[in-house]
C-alpha cells in the first residue's frame, strides 16, 4: 500500500512541475481513484451562539483517504459563511478543491454535505445585523438561554430547491459522479474575495490526518468520530477572534480567570498555628515531678528486711 502511495505521490509530483503556479494554488492533492461514500451521522448541537457548521469530508494522507469529522467552529469575522471543499474529476484524476470563507456560498461540485448544505448554496442560516440566524429546519442548535429571538428560525421551503440527490456520493463528475454544473449564483461566488481555513480547522484536519482510525483502510469506510461538536486539536482560545482582534460571537473564555486566584491562599494559613503550640507546654512538665520524689524513699526501707530471710 505504501509503495504504491509512493509511485503516486511521485506521479502528482511530476504532474505538478509543469503547471504553473497560479493554476494549482487552490489544489492540495490529486488522487487516481475516487473517496468513499459520505457516511451518515448525527449533527452535534451548536456550542455557542455565532459558531458555523463546517461539513465532514474525506481528505488524502500517507494511509490513502481519512475521514475529517464534521465540526462547528467560530467564524473569521461577521458575515462570513463556509463554502465546503470537494472532490472534482479532472483529466482522469480527483482533485480536491479546498474550501474557503466568504460573503456568500459558492460552488461545491454539488455534494450533498447535509445540515443546509444540500448541493447548491447554503440554506442552514443566515446573518441578521451582526447577529448569525440557525434554521432549525437542517440545523442542530441548543434551547437554552442564548438561543432565542432572532437566532433561530425555521424555513422548510428552501430545502427541496437547494438539494442534489446523489446518493452520498462524495466527488464531482467523472464515472459515478455528482452531475452539477454552477449556477449563475455559484460562479458569482467563485469570483468574490475568500480567506483560507481557519487555524482551528487546519488543526482539526491535521488531528484527524494523524490518527489511524480515520483512514477508511481502518475502518471500511465508516468512521467512528464521524462529527465533533468542537475542532480537534485546537486550544481553547484558537480561532475564538474576529478580524481585528474582537472577540467572536459566543467566544468569551471566563475559565482561566476564575480557578487560580483562591489555590494559593486557602492551604497554608492554618498550618503553622495548629500543631507548635501544645507540644513544649504538655510532656516537660510533670517528668521532673513524679519520678525523683518516691525514688529515695521506697528503695531503703525493704533492704534490711530481705537479707534477713
Amino acid at each position: 500500500m505504501r509503495k504504491f502511495f509512493s509511485m503516486r505521490m511521485i506521479l502528482l509530483a511530476l504532474l505538478l512541475a509543469v503547471i504553473p503556479a497560479s493554476s494549482y494554488a487552490g489544489v492540495l492533492i490529486s488522487v487516481g481513484f475516487a473517496p468513499p461514500v459520505l457516511p451518515v451521522y448525527v449533527q452535534p448541537p451548536c456550542p455557542e451562539p455565532g459558531w458555523m457548521w463546517t461539513p465532514g469530508y474525506w481528505a488524502y494522507g500517507p494511509d490513502g483517504y481519512y475521514w475529517v469529522p464534521g465540526t462547528w467552529v467560530p467564524a473569521p469575522y461577521v458575515g462570513a459563511l463556509w463554502t465546503p471543499g470537494y472532490w472534482g474529476w479532472s483529466a482522469g484524476l480527483y482533485v480536491w478543491n479546498p474550501g474557503y470563507w466568504g460573503p456568500t456560498v459558492g460552488y461545491y461540485g454539488g455534494v450533498n454535505y447535509g445540515f443546509g448544505y444540500m448541493g447548491i448554496g447554503f440554506v442552514g442560516g443566515e446573518w441578521r445585523g451582526g447577529v448569525f440566524a440557525y434554521n432549525r429546519a437542517v440545523m442542530h442548535v441548543g434551547d437554552g438561554p442564548g438561543w432565542g429571538g432572532n437566532r433561530v428560525y425555521e424555513d422548510r421551503t428552501v430545502i427541496t430547491s437547494h438539494t442534489v440527490v446523489n446518493n452520498h456520493v462524495a466527488f464531482s463528475g467523472g464515472p459515478g459522479g455528482v452531475n452539477h454544473p454552477p449556477t449563475p449564483a455559484e460562479n458569482a461566488a467563485m469570483h468574490q474575495q475568500h480567506i483560507a481555513a481557519t487555524s482551528a480547522q487546519t488543526q482539526h484536519e491535521t488531528t484527524a490526518m494523524h490518527d489511524t482510525n480515520s483512514y477508511a483502510s481502518h475502518n471500511g469506510g465508516h468512521p467512528t468520530n464521524a462529527a465533533v461538536a468542537r475542532p480537534m486539536g485546537a486550544g481553547p482560545s484558537t480561532g475564538n477572534r474576529q478580524a481585528g482582534g474582537a472577540p467572536a460571537h459566543g467566544a468569551a473564555n471566563p475559565a482561566p480567570q476564575s480557578h487560580p486566584a483562591p489555590a494559593p491562599q486557602s492551604h497554608p494559613a492554618p498550618a503553622p498555628q495548629s500543631r507548635p503550640a501544645p507540644a513544649p507546654q504538655s510532656r516537660p512538665a510533670p517528668a521532673p515531678q513524679s519520678r525523683p520524689a518516691p525514688a529515695p524513699q521506697s528503695h531503703p526501707a525493704p533492704k534490711p528486711e530481705g537479707h534477713g530471710r
